[in-house]
């Protein structure tokens, strides 16, 4: 990300060459020419917000193409709306970026943006831009609806309930130490796979819609697999117990050679973790699958408090750090 200033645009330049075409198919985005949008949900829906903060170093590495980075800030915000089973709408951005930005790299940025909401159905809202003598930061807010009183929260988790997680653990943290140079004799199959979880996530768009009305409780996995489902433990104040061989594994993170509790704790997987009453199991593997979506029952939920890691034995897993902490 490196050029003189004098061939970059300024702030309303960029703005209307890059940005405002994001917002074209918004009319109440009005061309980004305004200090605010408006935004009508469908009648009987509520509007879903969610935000994430993003920042070179911490969430993605700077180094790494910038539409990737882009499409990364998108998505961790969608799959945040996958887990209260919205259907996404549009998101306001706000970067905050380094002095020595340049124009191809912003053109980058927008490129894979512009990619991301063809897929997924998206506008771009609004937002703002500054620069900063610190490192890239990225603020997303997303908006989605859902049918009024539909979303599914943390806090409804039950005694007896089954719980649930989509897709596989661990691949991104394995990624993002691959990325770092670590183990640089796994092949390259498996390399791609597990930068590719780390580098560009998948939210589960339709299997939270298809969640809605079964799940219990449900929430994305960022911070790690047993790090969030505390989140429900405490918020259902109940106690989630998980069988640590019933953790889906993909081949490539077996390949990679880690300890599990690296899998359960390192992040970044952006899957969806959920409960379910025990009676549904059947039910919702039958939704999971006409969702597309792969879904793996890891445990239950019991009555006191935390989160239990059990090995074949039943005995507790000792772990003393269960996921990423900010602070």
């Amino acid at each position: 990300m490196t050029n003189s200033s004098s061939e970059r645009p300024g702030e309303f330049e960029l703005i209307a060459k890059l940005f405002a075409p994001l917002s074209a198919k918004s009319a109440g985005a009005y061309g980004l020419t305004d200090d605010a949008a408006t935004f009508q949900p469908p009648a009987g829906e509520d509007i879903v917000v969610t935000a994430d903060l993003l920042t070179a170093g911490i969430h993605f590495r700077a180094e790494d193409p910038p539409g990737l980075i882009a499409k990364k800030a998108l998505r961790v915000n969608l799959s945040d709306l996958a887990a209260k089973g919205a259907a996404p709408a549009g998101y306001l951005l706000s970067l905050a970026l380094p002095r020595h930005w340049t124009l191809p790299w912003m053109r980058s940025f927008a490129d894979g943006l512009h990619e991301d909401q063809d897929a997924f159905s998206v506008v771009l809202f609004g937002g703002d831009t500054t620069s900063t003598t610190g490192p890239l930061t990225i603020a997303v807010t997303a908006l989605g609806t859902l049918p009024s009183g539909t979303m599914m929260r943390r806090n409804g988790a039950k005694i007896g309930d089954s719980v649930f997680v989509s897709g596989t653990i661990g691949d991104a943290g394995a990624g993002l130490a691959v990325l770092n140079g670590e183990h640089a004799s796994i092949a390259a199959g498996d390399r791609k796979t597990l930068t590719s979880r780390y580098q560009l996530p998948t939210p589960r768009l339709a299997l939270g819609k298809a969640l809605r009305g079964t799940a219990t409780a449900s929430l994305d996995v960022s911070d790690g697999l047993l790090a969030d489902l505390g989140h429900i433990a405490e918020t259902s104040k109940v106690r989630i117990v998980v069988e640590a061989d019933r953790i889906p594994l993909s081949g490539a993170w077996k390949e990679f050679g880690a300890p599990l509790l690296s899998a359960v704790t390192a992040g970044d997987d952006y899957e969806i973790a959920f409960t379910v009453p025990s009676a549904k199991r059947h039910e919702v593997l039958q939704l999971a699958h006409r969702a597309g979506a792969v879904i793996t029952e890891i445990g239950r939920v019991e009555t006191g408090s935390g989160v239990a890691l059990l090995d074949s034995s039943g005995g507790e897993i000792p772990v003393s750090r269960k996921g990423y902490r900010h602070f």
